[in-house]
């Protein structure tokens, strides 16, 4: 499982020109799933959003407060494209979840998130549909967080 996380000003999301999803300061983060991501891959994912410190504290130090902390909104997008392939030029996608399992386990993933932080202050796009996503990136701050890879035993 792989998010990439943004520290916005304001993000929203727009499907067919209308605005579905929009949030102030916090988190934009794009998630993408692997056909092997299961709970543990989760809530490794979980765990990094909303406890990596990538906001400043009340007197200005950077890198010192969370979006917990802050109490900020989180907006997610589903990004199957996350994990492409390239071959030559053309882009593979055998490595991302397929969408019939890929959209019940986002959707647990939203609620696993909300359960763990505050529901109203977690926001989303609409899975599978042709988005448009407007950020204003902060910083600009973005990371790539990866679950960790298992060896089979």
């Amino acid at each position: 499982m792989k998010a990439v996380i943004q520290r916005v000003t304001q993000a929203s999301v727009s499907v067919n020109g209308e605005i579905i999803s929009c949030i102030g300061r916090g988190l934009c983060v794009l998630i993408g799933l692997k056909k092997d991501d299961n709970a543990a891959d989760m809530e490794y994912i979980i765990r990094k959003i909303l406890n990596t410190k990538i906001f400043e504290d009340e007197n200005e130090k950077r890198w010192s407060t969370n979006v917990v902390d802050k109490n900020y909104e989180i907006l997610c997008v589903s990004q199957f494209t996350l994990y492409h392939q390239l071959k030559g030029n053309k882009l593979d996608f055998h490595r991302a979840m397929p969408a019939a399992e890929s959209e019940p386990f986002y959707n647990n993933f939203l609620l696993e998130l909300g359960k763990q932080y505050k529901p109203e202050l977690i926001k989303d796009g609409k899975f599978g549909a042709m988005m448009q996503v407007l950020i204003e990136n902060d910083g600009p701050v973005t990371l790539e967080i990866e679950s960790p890879v298992r060896v089979s035993q």
